[in-house]
């Protein structure tokens, strides 16, 4: 269990110096962290504020300027997560599909290792029903960054005939013996996902670190408290623990911080115009693995993805959000999740994303 301390002083200040060093324009590193790390005056500017509350003449209610913003915090969570993880096991790697959260994620490692490369692989479990633009993205930025690529094929699983193709064409349920064998080969015993506790209610349950026991599975009722931001990442020969630095980041706060950051993402989140066709009350994108039927009428419109995965089960929905703040805007005013509007595979059952959870999924 990691002694090291947690992001957030008793007082209320959540510490800056936690946060990842940004390279200054001539691409020197921040100056090392003070001595002070984890005391309410070590962050800059608040000495003062400090000292006043110390001594009862003001309330725990520090100005403004004494804070890290909403976005500082969660960064500075989610880096100390990172790092926390990298040196309490041996070979971790990071799911890295292309999609904004894993993006998001792999830019949080990129800064939590700054200037040093990311020490671990991606992990990517392919459908072979991705969208041609996200594949395109990831290997591009792989290279970009010069990390090593491991890819998990369902399709190769389903040449062996140890897969079979279901009847509604969706792959993404087949996924999870592709990422075990990935991660039984690679000797993976820790994984880091972009799962978020608001994508769901089984991923609401989830703990940032969850233990998977020596068949990959997931067992609600066998997970650790993580009490003061201690993470216990203990676990036997077999067994492997799934990482989710940013569980308590929502949508709007992924886009937020998209757009502070300045990270590029696949063109497909954006509105553009694409042929679609009506199904399950979502907008499907016609292509090679999603074809419309006799009675579906195909239409362009100009849609964006709020989510991407396997082709066949993914939707887009209406909008006209062509930038990052426009993205930003339709999704605070959102009333559902994008997993919720979008993905047809989580609408099997009430329980559909617990139930592959439980199998090893993300």
């Amino acid at each position: 269990m990691s002694n090291l301390s947690t992001t957030t002083t008793t007082a209320g200040y959540a510490s800056a110096a936690d946060a990842a060093p940004a390279p200054s324009l001539d691409g020197n590193a921040a100056s090392s962290m003070p001595s002070s790390y984890g005391r309410p005056d070590a962050t800059p500017g608040a000495a003062s504020a400090a000292a006043a509350l110390r001594s009862g003449r003001l309330s725990s209610a520090a100005p403004r300027a004494a804070r890290l913003s909403s976005l500082d915090t969660l960064e500075s969570e989610a880096i100390h997560i990172i790092r926390e993880v990298v040196a309490e096991f041996e070979k971790p790697a990071l799911l890295f599909s292309g999609g904004k959260d894993s993006v998001v994620m792999l830019h949080l490692a990129t800064k939590a290792f700054w200037p040093g490369k990311v020490p671990f692989p991606v992990l990517h479990v392919d459908t072979g029903h991705n969208f041609p633009e996200v594949i395109e993205f990831r290997d591009r930025t792989v290279e970009r960054l010069g990390l090593r690529l491991v890819v998990g094929s369902v399709q190769e699983f389903i040449d062996s005939g140890e897969l079979a193709e279901r009847a509604d064409g969706t792959r993404n349920p087949l996924q999870t013996v592709p990422l075990l064998d990935a991660i039984q080969r690679n000797k993976f015993d820790a994984v880091f996902g972009g799962g978020r506790r608001d994508e769901d209610k089984a991923r609401a349950k989830e703990r940032i670190l969850s233990l998977r026991d020596e068949f990959g599975q997931w067992d609600p009722r066998n997970q650790r408290p993580e009490l003061w931001n201690l993470y216990n990442g203990r676990h036997t020969v077999g067994q492997h623990v799934r990482a989710f630095p940013i569980s308590n980041w929502t949508e709007l706060d992924v886009w937020r911080y998209i757009e502070r950051e300045n990270i590029d993402l696949p063109g497909l989140y954006y509105a553009h115009a694409r042929e679609v066709f009506a199904r399950d009350g979502m907008w499907r994108a016609v292509g090679e693995v999603s074809q419309p039927r006799d009675d579906e009428q195909v239409i362009t419109k100009t849609v964006r993805y709020r989510t991407v995965g396997d082709m066949s089960c993914t939707g887009a929905v209406e909008s006209a959000a062509a930038s990052v703040r426009d993205v930003v805007i339709e999704v605070a005013a959102s009333t559902i999740t994008e997993r919720g509007a979008t993905r047809a595979d989580d609408r099997i059952s009430e329980a559909a994303m617990e139930d592959r959870k439980k199998d090893g999924y993300f």
